[in-house]
Order: C-alpha cells, then sequence, then structure tokens
C-alpha cells in the first residue's frame, strides 16, 4: 500500500508544494511545528531513511540543502533544523524548521494551526527562494 507521502507525490492528496525533481519532492507540514516547517521526501518508496542506496541519500541531502536555504531567505530565523524521526510516516523524510532558538525543535512544542490562505502564501515564499 502506498504511504500519504507518495500519494501526495502523484498529486492524489493535495499539498503546498515547495520543490520538486525527478527524486523528490518537497512540500510544507500540515501540522508545523513553524511557519515553513517542510517536509523533503524521496520519490521512492523507502520506509527507513538510512536504507536509501548512498547515491540516493547523498543527493536528498543536497536537495534538502537548496530548499533549507530557501526556507531561511524567505522565513525569518537563525537557522533552519534537520530532523530525522522515521516513525509517523513510512516513507523516508526530512523535517527542516525554521527556528531561532534549540527548543524550536522540541517536539512537545504545540504544532500551529494555519489557515489553507497562509500555507498558500508561505509555501509561495518559499518558492520563489529557490
Amino acid at each position: 500500500m502506498a504511504s500519504i507521502f507518495s500519494k501526495i507525490i502523484a498529486g492524489d492528496i493535495p499539498s503546498y508544494k515547495i520543490a520538486e525533481d525527478e527524486k523528490f519532492y518537497a512540500f510544507l507540514d500540515i501540522s508545523p511545528m513553524a511557519k515553513g516547517h517542510t517536509l523533503v521526501v524521496p520519490k521512492q518508496e523507502t520506509d527507513y531513511i538510512f536504507d536509501l542506496d548512498d547515491t540516493l541519500l547523498s543527493e536528498m541531502s543536497v536537495f534538502t540543502k537548496r530548499v533549507a536555504k530557501a526556507i531561511q531567505q524567505a522565513i525569518p530565523c537563525q537557522r533552519v533544523g534537520a530532523m530525522v524521526i522515521g516513525m509517523e510516516v513510512p516513507h523516508a523524510h526530512i523535517h527542516l524548521i525554521p527556528i531561532s532558538k534549540e527548543s524550536d525543535m522540541s517536539l512537545s512544542n504545540p504544532r500551529l494551526k494555519l489557515e489553507k490562505s497562509e500555507f498558500e502564501e508561505i509555501a509561495q515564499k518559499i518558492r520563489e527562494q529557490f
């Protein structure tokens, strides 16, 4: 059965796309820890990020860096934190979260509730920097 991320990549589930190429897809998290919280996923459905072959993992890191740089230019923050947990969806992914202090990365922080128009505006700002 396809993961929810595979369905997003295929366009079966809508998303706020940030960037895409032939191997990767980046989109806003719909339950964000901060405005601009983005997920980067490989199009190849692989459950665990460290099961990706070395070449694909390396390419994913480079793609993720480009997305992080775009986020940092579009969203006021000190840094863009990266987090790999891998438990919530059985599809490899990296969370990119705009942060101003270390505690901004805490999983115990409440998630933001944003309107569709806010997601669209944030996605557009980041896409313009990609």
